[in-house]
């Protein structure tokens, strides 16, 4: 393995907490232009687009998801993702890397690749591409909230106790959720988890394992040579080339596909929605290549729109839409009611304790303090990527938060721009400094990256429901039109990292859609 300079160092530990990605801009040319009809188009094949691909072509509903990045196949010694240690083109969404700490940098190749960085003013969103769409990606904490936590942050008409029988149950069907056995747990490169647990509970906090989508037979398989490390030396921050990760794409999607009646078009970049005169609606599309020239240009017909293109992008695509007359009077709550789910990303240095390297992982342990609804919050340990031992993991929190940011749309650039207050989450970020303070212990040196770079991987809200949809994420006024991703939520999903939350009510969302929308509205 070739040595490590001190950039690349600084590079895999930024770009492992999500610092180091700038947005890339797309390729125009002379393009031939083609139309298409479908019943159902999908913008966006993460959570909420791979639950509407499975549910809607079960019912016996033909439906076309549009995804702008490419399919990431997988398994035992795969080398499909990027490494955090040695990043390259893929990591970034036809984009480059920026200049980081001082240290010269330089651009890679134009790729379609994982990560986009969404700027802000006051807070980047972080943004998916490919097929699986954030699940690719995330750490996979797949986590419930409780009753009085959920009741206080989504509205009550959602019944709880309906999404507690039926629909969180089904998702962790689907994900085939599981946590890391104790002999994982006990081997050498777990020793961050392990000394987290410790401090953790010699602190008072509650500690317990964190269910994840994940076969761990995978890394124990690992420990006795069988495939190369991937999740025990913590090289999984971009994706686990080994498999055994459940991510949507082969689970929802691949589901989806198997019916027969479900097509995934891949490398489809949309650029616009409209409502067409006849009320369907209209989807413009750059069919691109992995450099992002456009192709071919496509306008797609569809009788009914589900917009699931992350937070941002459904969010954007949405307010272009009203602001230049292409769908006509979208609710005025449109692009208010966002949060960023009190993310907040600590590094670890320990004087005490050695924590080794590699690091295992992806998330062994958290510690959940859920007792106050209004102040809700989880923290949890997660591994740095195979770096050398700098005696340095990783400790994320986040939690329920009343601040919210909104969108504003800018005509000189065609886009609408979030705009965050600085202070939205203080309450939050203070009690989880506290709790991290605790964990951490007298002799460590933690760093809050959010602070040195405000951004979030968990957006929220943008198209949520109450203001801008109904419960089915129907956009109100608007029949055919729905948001069924991170933006229907209400700027949080309750103390939870947002995945199973959104899965689940998109499938409580598409059981109503089904019964009374499909054979009428589509």
């Amino acid at each position: 393995m070739p040595a490590l300079s001190r950039r690349t160092v600084f590079k895999g530990a930024a770009a492992a907490t999500g610092l180091t990605l700038l947005p890339g801009a797309a390729s125009a040319s002379r393009v031939p232009v083609t139309r298409e009809e479908h019943r159902v188009v999908v913008i966006g094949s993460g959570f909420g687009g791979g639950v509407t691909a499975l549910r809607l072509a079960q019912a016996g509903v033909p439906v076309h998801v549009l995804e702008r990045g490419i399919r990431w196949p997988t398994g035992p010694n795969a080398e499909t993702f990027p490494h955090p240690t040695a990043p390259d083109k893929r990591i970034f969404w036809l984009g480059s890397e920026p200049n980081l700490f001082g240290l010269v940098s330089f651009p890679f190749e134009r790729y379609t690749g994982l990560l986009e960085r969404v700027p802000g003013n006051g807070m980047d969103i972080m943004c998916a591409a490919g097929v699986g769409g954030g699940s690719l990606i995330y750490q996979g904490m797949t986590l419930q909230p409780t009753e009085e936590v959920f009741n206080a942050n989504f509205p009550e008409q959602l019944d709880y106790a309906r999404m507690d029988q039926v629909y969180y149950p089904r998702v962790a069907s689907m994900l085939r959720i599981a946590t890391a056995p104790d002999e994982l747990i006990a081997s050498p490169t777990y020793a961050a988890a392990r000394v987290f647990a410790r401090n953790a509970r010699a602190a008072g906090h509650s500690v317990e394992k964190i269910p994840m989508p994940i076969d761990w037979s995978y890394a124990l398989r690992e420990l006795t040579g069988e495939m190369k490390p991937s999740y025990t030396n913590g090289d999984c921050a971009f994706g686990v080339n080994n498999g055994g990760k459940h991510s949507v794409d082969v689970t929802y999607l691949a589901a989806a596909e198997a019916t027969g009646r479900c097509t995934v078009a891949t490398l489809h970049n949309v650029t616009d929605v409209a409502m067409a005169p006849d009320g369907r609606w209209l989807i413009h599309v750059d069919r691109i290549n992995t450099g992002g020239v456009v192709l071919e240009k496509k306008v797609l017909t569809a009788s009914a729109l589900v917009m699931a293109a992350g937070t941002a992008n459904t969010t954007k695509l949405l307010m272009r839409a009203g602001a230049t007359g292409g769908i006509p009077d979208l609710p005025d709550g449109l692009g208010t009611n966002w949060g960023s789910n009190g993310d907040q990303i600590y590094t670890w240095t320990s004087l005490a304790d050695d924590f080794g390297s590699p690091q295992g992982g992806p998330v062994i342990y958290g510690s959940k303090e859920w007792d106050d609804p209004a102040l809700a919050n989880t923290v949890i340990q997660a591994s740095l990527p195979p770096l050398p031992n700098l005696r340095t993991t990783m400790l994320v929190g986040y939690g329920v938060s009343a601040g919210r940011g909104h969108f504003v749309y800018d005509p000189a650039k065609d886009d609408a721009v979030l705009q965050w207050p600085g202070d939205a989450d203080a309450k939050v970020a203070q009690r989880i400094h506290e709790r991290i303070t605790d964990i951490g212990g007298a002799a460590a040196v933690k760093l809050n990256t959010t602070t040195l770079v405000p951004s979030t991987w968990h957006p929220l809200g943008g198209a949520s429901m109450g203001t801008v949809c109904d419960l089915a994420g129907r956009v109100l006024g608007h029949r055919g039109l729905y948001v069924l991703d991170g933006a229907l939520m209400p700027g949080n999903t309750a103390a939870c990292n947002p995945s199973m939350t959104i899965a689940a009510v998109a499938e409580r969302a598409l059981d109503e859609i089904v019964a009374q929308d499909a054979g009428t509205v589509f």
